[in-house]
């Protein structure tokens, strides 16, 4: 069993498999080159998976793949096997973009991956167009309907920004209703790749904009799930809100964070951060195992996005096309 210095058990793990993405979006990285990290620096999957091994043996039961967009990672079907192939109970969930769900959701189903996170900004082109810095609506939209039509377990995400996309908060709450999915509202987080000039919504912003038309209750954390969740009580929908900045936030967390090129991250705020690669490549699973004892132990209490904090910090500089949300 995992347990990080505060006594919290970690079995999520959470694995960035590559930084490369195809939107550029206004909160992650609008002005990053299309690039990306030569292939020799990345971890192979056999390596990826020599941690996964370990991870799983130690209690991990709930695996997220994401990017960067982690679809744009070749032959990733064969990974998401490997993982099936081992434990096939594992909770193997993946994190996307959904502009390539539609050639790939089949391939990703039949290899073994259960459920997928899809983020769905706007329902206008061009509102969808200026926060991704691409056309990519259309795509969107057929990626979440081929994910649905083969059994797929689809959550939807927004990230709500003040004069972007604030005005269709209720509009992309009602479109997951009646697709009879969950959405979660997402507070914008700060960090220094990100456009300057946006600026995020308060959760209790967002609620009140869902307050115009329905009335809602309260529902708590799920387990150690960072979505608080609420219920419409005009029909019983249920929907969440992540809200990093809030001071529970962080009090269940059970999740650790591995990079593409192989750095163990405890937290996604810390910049923080030590390195399995040498040892995987290397074949030292008891060198890897180590650091992750000692990536554990040093796992921070809280983040550092507190409302109180953010007013007098720098923001961070946790590239999260790197490691994932």
């Amino acid at each position: 069993m995992l347990i990080d210095g505060h006594g919290r058990r970690v079995d999520y793990l959470r694995i960035s498999l590559t930084e490369r993405c195809n939107f550029r979006c206004q909160y992650c990285m609008p002005e990053k080159p299309f690039s990306w990290v030569p292939k020799e620096n990345l971890l192979s999957f056999e390596e990826l998976f020599m941690f996964v091994k370990v991870a799983i043996n130690e209690g991990v039961n709930k695996i997220r793949l994401t990017g960067g967009e982690p679809l744009l990672r070749e032959d990733i079907d064969k990974f998401i096997t490997m993982i099936y192939d081992y434990k096939n109970d594992i909770d193997i969930s993946l994190t996307t973009n959904g502009y390539l769900l539609g050639e790939s959701a089949k391939r990703l189903k039949d290899a073994g991956l259960k459920r997928l996170n899809i983020s769905l900004d706007s329902l206008k082109s061009d509102v969808a167009a200026k926060i991704a810095g691409k056309d990519v609506l259309k795509k969107v939209l057929e990626g979440i309907n081929k994910a649905l039509e083969v059994g797929l377990g689809v959550k939807l995400n927004m990230v709500p920004l003040v004069g972007i996309n604030d005005e269709e908060i209720v509009d992309i709450l009602e479109y997951a209703m009646a697709k009879g999915l969950k959405i979660r509202f997402i507070e914008y987080m700060e960090n220094t790749h990100a456009n300057s000039e946006i600026q995020g919504m308060h959760g209790r912003e967002i609620l009140s904009k869902i307050k115009e038309k329905y009335h809602i209750r309260a529902l708590g954390r799920e387990g150690a799930s960072p979505s608080f969740n609420y219920k419409l009580l005009e029909n019983g929908y249920e929907f969440g809100l992540i809200d990093p900045h809030k001071h529970d936030f962080c009090e269940s967390c059970n999740r650790i964070r591995l990079t593409a090129e192989g750095h163990l991250i405890p937290c996604l705020y810390f910049d923080e951060a030590q390195s399995i690669a040498e040892a995987l490549r290397a074949k030292d699973i008891k060198k890897a195992v180590a650091i992750l004892a000692d990536v554990l132990r040093d796992k921070p209490k809280e983040n550092r996005w507190s409302h109180e904090e953010i007013a007098s910090r720098e923001h961070s500089k946790r590239a999260f096309y790197m490691t994932g949300g």
